[in-house]
């Protein structure tokens, strides 16, 4: 039984979207993983969709550049919540994924996190904050997580003090 879904539109959003997946096996959280394009291989779309809703999936991550219309076109056939991750790498630095992403008409939500890396492991912690809702097995993970954090820009703040 999965979880949760990971769509990228191409395989040059891969670099992206590795920081989503790494949280997911951090935390234990049972994914697929898919390349399909909201434009060019929309049918595939489709089944892909219907077919995670039947294994199971909750959430359904999107990352996608340029028109950016994977996480909208998802949106569109599922009552799960889906984040939407803009990419850049256009001739508009990833503006154009921003507002693609970013500008749903009322009545199809799409949760749009930052651009690129770091907008990828936000979808990730997201997605298992709302699955927590329902698995508190996640929360502790997540709390853990945080104290990590934390822990970790103590010893950065007391290694850049002891070398003033």
């Amino acid at each position: 039984m999965i979880k949760a879904a990971i769509f990228i539109g191409s395989d040059s959003d891969f670099e992206v979207a590795k920081g989503a997946i790494e949280i997911f096996k951090e935390f234990d959280v049972p994914f697929v993983f898919e390349v399909t394009s909201a434009h060019r291989s929309p049918e595939r779309l489709l089944e892909l969709i219907k077919s995670f809703e039947e294994k199971g999936a909750e959430i359904f991550i999107a990352v996608a550049g340029k028109a950016a219309h994977l996480a909208g076109v998802v949106a569109a056939h599922t009552i799960c919540p889906v984040i939407g991750v803009p990419v850049r790498g256009s001739s508009l630095n990833g503006l154009d994924s921003l507002l693609s992403t970013v500008q749903m008409p009322k009545g199809v939500p799409v949760a749009c996190m930052g651009l690129g890396k770091s907008g990828a492991v936000n979808a990730a912690l997201l997605a298992i904050q709302i699955l927590s809702l329902k698995d508190k097995s996640y929360e502790g993970k997540m709390r853990e997580y945080r104290e990590r954090m934390a822990s970790s820009v103590e010893s950065s703040s007391k290694k850049i003090k002891e070398n003033l």
